[in-house]
């Protein structure tokens, strides 16, 4: 079976957290840069993970702040 993009890989494990409770709405997410590292990719998977979840509503990003959980993340 191959494996997954990278980006899906963020995508699928931030949205697990978020269902899971690990993750709490207002919750901050790691950098772009920490994400990078943990996940041994550059930066564009990430941003493109990070953009998807943002316009499904799952995080909010805050340029300059930072991505935090939804205050009302899908179910």
């Amino acid at each position: 079976m191959p494996r997954k993009p990278v980006y899906e890989q963020v995508i699928d494990d931030i949205t697990a957290s978020i269902r899971s409770g690990t993750l709490k709405p207002g919750d901050k997410l790691p950098t772009i840069a920490e994400l990078a590292r943990q996940y041994s990719s550059s930066d564009n998977p990430i941003k493109r993970a990070l953009w998807l979840l943002d316009e499904r509503g799952w995080i909010e990003v805050h340029q300059g702040k930072g991505s935090f959980v939804a205050a009302n993340p899908p179910s």
